[in-house]
């Protein structure tokens, strides 16, 4: 419930939906019934956060227990920010209406790096000190988990614990060590020593850092019994994982607004640029009857009339077709549409294309990319241009005229001539459309080709290469506008500026905690946003603080390098990558999962894809 000096501020901001709770499906407790209250910041706006599934699932879990409260906290947009400072109305949770700091725990979900400053600006709005040396006590522990704990130590000196791999179990184990620790009096250290000994837990200030004089990783050295090694925690068996039963709904329109059912976890491609490719393997399934029984529960309790089918990549479920004949038997009849948001260009068939054929029909996202074959065999996207002009024939005979393409540019090896070739598919698209004898007459087709720079990141192949400079990615930008020659393909593409700042981020060592900890004093965040970013600021902070970003986003690093994420174990194992990365260098590709195990190191954890054709071997 929010506070009559926060109604007051309402009239003030647009969005008003945002900031007041009250939702149907909200968890509402008895603070006197509690005796551990969590609050779960997403660190960016509520339309955003609202959509993310992670939320959603540990929101549920934590509630599900009775001694813990779970609420949400979300970033508030710049409008209602300056508000809050201007009445000193502090951070707060959209259920109880508390500030943020009242909870013994302040947890962060990290989904991509630029939100690095929004976290510590929620903690500042707060009135919780950003450093975690500077809070001493055993209360407002701060803790972060997502994807962006693969490599957690640019942000370091901010967190007290990272949550390495999957949440669902290492998050309740800490939060009952927490409160066996408060019971006997431990200090905050002893917690946090006691914490770094639960698997899938990484406490950084047990650990110590040396540089060389190049500026390289000298040696990264625990204290004492803390483990040198960090092993990620994983959900082996995903139909007796926790889902929840109903999603909060929210009051204002989000970016998801519909219900998500988790199909599995994991890739079995291994394309060579994707991070949750490899973080996430092996491959895991849900059983058809679960997802089946898990979406319809949904729907009756959430009220949506659209479920997504979540993954890395729908068509890759070994059981897609049966599972969308069960979904069938009653989304027809009670009007639900069901979408399959990740399709792969040589998963999408006939058949799949009947069954998702139901209430709406939207346009269709593919993904090459890359628009010359040796890129893609470089990538291992193992995709041919045959198989997706095939598709999009298959599509524009079952009715569509809308199709978007999503290619990435700057990637390692890349020439002037595969860049143009992403117009030339595109443009390939477009004649495959009107070639389609049963297009619909009068209509005609739409095709958007988006190009995203590459970013190399941690646990992949493509960990040790350079990103391209600014320069270089904005004269590839221009070739791909100069190589399109139809009104009928529409070119978008991503800011540059913010790929560098991404890029310095994700591969970036603790000397870069100076640089963050200076932005949250300068006021800095929502730098995902080009209302808010910009790069001329980082870069006079960057010279401030003495760093140079191209050491982090444009060097390739040697193989032999110790990496600042090198003591984190997320199962593939570094002489698979080094593996595949010279494979690239050849533009030779790797068979997928289910065709040939390659032997990444993920068959150890002993579940999923790995042992279904070999379930009796070790």
């Amino acid at each position: 419930m929010i506070s009559k000096d926060v109604e007051k501020l309402l009239l003030k901001v647009q969005k008003p939906g945002r900031y007041v709770g009250g939702e149907m499906n909200e968890v509402i407790k008895d603070k006197r019934n509690v005796d551990t209250r969590f609050a779960f910041c997403f660190p960016d706006t509520y339309e955003v956060g609202m959509s993310h599934l992670g939320m959603k699932i540990l929101y549920s879990l934590f509630n599900s227990v009775d001694y813990i409260w779970c609420e949400r906290v979300f970033a508030p947009w710049v409008d209602m920010e300056e508000e809050m400072i201007k009445h000193n109305i502090p951070l707060y949770a959209l259920e109880s209406g508390d500030p943020v700091s009242e909870f013994d725990f302040i947890g962060f979900t990290l989904q991509y790096e630029l939100s690095y400053t929004n976290m510590l600006n929620m903690l500042k709005l707060s009135g919780v000190p950003i450093k975690s040396c500077d809070r001493t006590e055993l209360k407002n522990i701060v803790v972060a988990g997502g994807p962006c704990t693969c490599n957690p130590e640019p942000i370091a000196d901010f967190v007290d614990l990272f949550f390495i791999g999957e949440g669902e179990e290492v998050d309740l184990e800490v939060i009952d060590l927490f409160r066996d620790c408060r019971k006997n009096n431990c200090s905050k250290q002893e917690f946090l020593e006691k914490c770094a000994h639960i698997e899938g837990v990484y406490v950084p200030s047990l650990y110590e850092v040396e540089y060389n004089e190049s500026g390289t990783i000298k040696s990264f050295t625990p204290k004492g019994d803390a483990p040198k090694v960090i092993h990620k925690r994983l959900m082996k068996n995903m139909d007796e994982s926790y889902y929840p039963d109903n999603f909060v709904v929210p009051n204002i329109e989000i970016i998801h607004d519909r219900a998500v059912q988790e199909i599995f976890r994991g890739c079995i491609r291994g394309c060579r640029f994707c991070q949750a490719g490899f973080i996430y393997r092996p491959v895991r399934e849900k059983s058809p009857e679960t997802i089946d029984a898990q979406c319809h529960t949904l729907c009756e309790n959430t009220g949506y009339d659209e479920v997504s089918l979540s993954s890395l990549s729908s068509s890759d479920y070994s059981q897609i077709v049966p599972l969308l004949d069960r979904l069938s038997n009653w989304s027809k009849d009670e009007n639900i549409s069901i979408s399959l948001p990740s399709l792969r260009v040589d998963g999408f068939t006939d058949e799949i294309m009947d069954k998702i054929k139901t209430v709406r029909r939207s346009g269709l996202t593919f993904a090459p990319e890359a628009g010359s074959q040796r890129m893609r065999d470089v990538i291992n996207k193992n995709v041919k241009e045959e198989e997706l002009l095939n598709t999009c024939a298959t599509a524009f005979e079952g009715g569509w005229n809308t199709v978007k393409l999503y290619f990435m540019i700057g990637l390692p090896t890349e020439t002037l001539d595969d860049v143009a070739a992403i117009a030339k598919l595109g443009q390939a698209v477009v004649d495959t459309y009107y070639k389609c004898p049963t297009r619909k007459k009068g209509k005609s087709v739409r095709v958007t080709v988006s190009a995203s720079s590459f970013v190399p990141k941690p646990f992949t192949p493509f960990q040790w290469e350079p990103q391209d400079t600014i320069d270089t990615i904005h004269n590839k930008q221009q070739h791909i506008k100069d190589s399109i020659t139809t009104k009928k393909i529409q070119f978008n593409y991503h800011d540059a500026d913010t790929s560098l700042l991404e890029a310095v981020f994700a591969r970036g060592d603790r000397r870069l905690c100076k640089v963050l900890e200076r932005a949250c004093e300068k006021g800095f965040h929502f730098d995902g946003w080009n209302e808010c970013f910009s790069l001329e600021k980082w870069i006079d902070i960057f010279e401030e603080c003495g760093i140079d970003p191209a050491f982090y986003a444009n060097r390739r690093r040697s193989f032999d390098e110790i990496l600042p994420w090198d003591h984190i174990d997320y199962g593939v194992t570094k002489d698979y990558l080094i593996t595949e990365c010279k494979k690239a260098y050849e533009s030779q590709t790797t068979p997928h999962c289910r065709l040939k195990c390659n032997n990444c190191g993920a068959a150890k954890y002993g579940e999923g894809v790995c042992f279904e054709k070999r379930k009796n071997l070790v």
